[in-house]
């Protein structure tokens, strides 16, 4: 490797620490890590993305991109990927290190509107990469974030997230997906467990079945207690 090349990436790197730390200090709970995300989590994260180097991915939460450099090197296409970053200093940072691809300063949240206005060629997005601090988020947001990511993906579609809360094989945001695989990623500080399951239509089907059936039951109980107190008020009412 040229010597000026190894010195320009040393200098990035040193950039994205920086950086890191000092978003740490003015945002922790935004951030949600102590130290950047390592080699070993990202290479982890970049295992499930879909052979077709022509797809396109979502990565929420990249940071300094150290995920973002593993899907690339994994072979993702760098025009093919759109990333939402909330941190402007990132997200400028993000867009230096990868020209090519799509950078979005914003929610990760409002993902939704965030893709439909910055990146509407995009269409059919099979798998999201997830660097989001969920165990600092309520249920209720978790469970948005949730939604809107079935929503976007297709049947079959990959959500990726890591979390460091280990004994869950499945994070928040990931309970009404169908499970894949996990993996722990003890190499890492602190170590962190890599999560990926799949978009699955049938579940929801299944969801809004038990709720039908569940609704239905309750119905025909009421129904009958209704009937059966008619009945007995009827009774009663005779005999007097």
């Amino acid at each position: 490797m040229p010597l000026k090349n190894l010195n320009t990436q040393i200098r990035a790197k040193l950039s994205a620490t920086t950086l890191f730390l000092q978003e740490l200090v003015s945002t922790p709970r935004e951030v949600g890590a102590i130290l950047p995300s390592s080699k070993q989590l990202a290479t982890a994260m970049a295992s499930f993305l879909p052979k077709d180097a022509n797809c396109w991915a979502l990565e929420l939460g990249p940071g300094t991109g150290v995920v973002t450099e593993a899907l690339i090197a994994r072979g993702l296409r760098e025009d093919r990927l759109i990333a939402i970053e909330q941190s402007p200093k990132m997200a400028e940072h993000l867009r230096m290190v990868f020209p090519r691809a799509r950078i979005i300063t914003g929610d990760a949240f409002e993902l939704d509107q965030l893709i439909e206005k910055h990146a509407p060629q995009a269409g059919h997005i099979p798998v999201v990469f997830s660097s989001l601090p969920l165990l600092n988020f309520e249920p209720k947001i978790a469970e948005m974030l949730a939604k809107k990511i079935r929503d976007l993906l297709p049947s079959g579609g990959k959500f990726v997230q890591y979390s460091y809360h280990l004994g869950d094989k499945q994070p928040k945001a990931a309970a009404h997906f169908r499970y894949l695989d996990s993996k722990v990623i003890w190499l890492n500080v602190p170590p962190a467990r890599v999560s990926a399951s799949f978009n699955s239509p049938c579940d929801i089907a299944s969801a809004f079945s038990a709720t039908i059936t569940i609704e239905l039951g309750s119905f025909l109980s009421v129904r009958t207690v209704e009937r059966q107190s008619s009945s007995s008020s009827g009774t009663s009412r005779t005999s007097v």
